[in-house]
């Protein structure tokens, strides 16, 4: 630029380099020394600070706050300056801090891990409102993560955790669920860390994990299921009874299970991954992809198509890098997905919480048998 400058000109020589010309000015330009910020007439001098800050530093001041030395001394007769230049003398000089030992308590983050359905299910409850304001209804919906498949859910008056341990524990029952199989997921709300909710997963030797505190993203998949449900284009506005919320929910949760074709599963529906016929179907539409190659291959440019892939793992919080225990999801040997048929549970409870019905909402196929049973208490 130096030697291209003088005989071109500054503005030629920027644009075949592609470099700014405020750059050029700006480096031409002497560096000049910032001229000293004059003291303002009404800040305290030298001394004047210094004797503030022996007056703060005096033994008998030693355990008192600014405020109290500031009183204290407007008593005695004396003003050497107001309390908010006490504290900022004592910020300037690196004394002003919290003097208990604050301990910060972070929540570990959840990294649960699924491969496969009814190892890692994921529960949470959100309001439905009512006929009039201020009345909800409290939807409860617990969701296998690896499948998307609605396992249990019940519509109450109200949040409970009484109402939760019994959804759980017909659910579990109904899905035959053995010990130290299941991880349930949630977050922290006074349902879900109840003592009779923790109790009973203890019993059923359930292993329980909960969201860090004001951290949403670590029940990700109940939040998306929540959300499918509201933006639905029959979901009212706000529901006339509890009933009314009931004759909803029945027909959309066999829907969401049945027919829901789900993005994160290869666009398979929740019970064709749920009941292991994800890879017969994905077999079905790899011949009907073949045929169609073959008819015109040249609308294919790329590649043959092919189907989308079934995730082999699902991840809450997978950490970085993914480093996996077990070793069949690293070579491609994951176990195939269970084929015994089961069904998704659904409590109803009522206003006075008297008794619960648990109907069959199972897999699409005609073949599975309907194994749907009653609950009273």
């Amino acid at each position: 630029m130096g030697e291209l400058a003088p005989t071109a000109g500054t503005h030629t020589a920027c644009r075949a380099l592609g470099v700014s010309r405020a750059t050029v000015y700006r480096r031409r330009r002497p560096c000049s020394t910032p001229a000293p910020r004059p003291q303002p007439p009404r800040a305290l001098s030298a001394p004047e600070r210094h004797a503030v800050l022996e007056a703060l530093h005096a033994p008998r001041f030693v355990d008192l706050a600014p405020a109290e030395v500031y009183a204290t001394l407007l008593d005695e007769g004396r003003y050497l300056c107001s309390r908010r230049t006490m504290y900022r003398l004592l910020a300037a000089a690196a004394e002003g801090r919290e003097r208990r030992n604050q301990l910060r308590h972070v929540a570990p983050k959840p990294e649960l891990l699924a491969i496969g359905p009814n190892e890692v299910w994921s529960w949470d409850i959100t309001k439905l409102l009512g006929p009039v304001k201020w009345t909800y209804y409290y939807l409860y919906v617990i969701l296998d993560i690896f499948s998307r498949y609605v396992v249990g859910w019940m519509v109450a008056h109200q949040e409970s955790a009484a109402l939760a341990e019994r959804l759980i524990a017909a659910t579990c029952a109904k899905h035959e669920i053995p010990p130290d199989q299941l991880t349930i997921h949630a977050d922290r709300g006074s349902s879900m860390t109840s003592k009779p909710v923790a109790l009973l997963l203890a019993d059923l030797g359930i292993t329980r994990t909960h969201s860090r505190p004001h951290v949403s993203n670590d029940n990700p998949f109940s939040e998306a299921q929540f959300k499918t449900l509201k933006y639905r284009p029959e979901f009212p506005a706000r529901f006339g009874s509890l009933e009314d919320a009931r004759a909803f929910c029945q027909p959309f949760f066999t829907w969401y299970n049945t027919a829901h074709r789900h993005g994160g599963i290869g666009l398979l529906t929740p019970a064709m991954v749920h009941y292991g016929q994800a890879e017969g179907v994905r077999t079905q539409r790899a011949d009907v992809l073949a045929a169609a190659y073959a008819a015109h291959p040249e609308r294919f440019v790329r590649r043959p198509p092919a189907p989308p892939a079934l995730p082999a793992a699902v991840w809450i919080n997978p950490p970085a890098p993914i480093s996996s225990p077990r070793s069949e999801i690293l070579d491609g040997t994951a176990p195939q997905l269970a084929t015994e048929p089961l069904t998704a549970s659904r409590i109803d409870v009522d206003q006075g919480g008297r008794h619960l019905h648990t109907p069959s909402n199972g897999p699409s196929d005609a073949s599975a048998p309907d194994t749907s049973a009653k609950v009273r208490h």
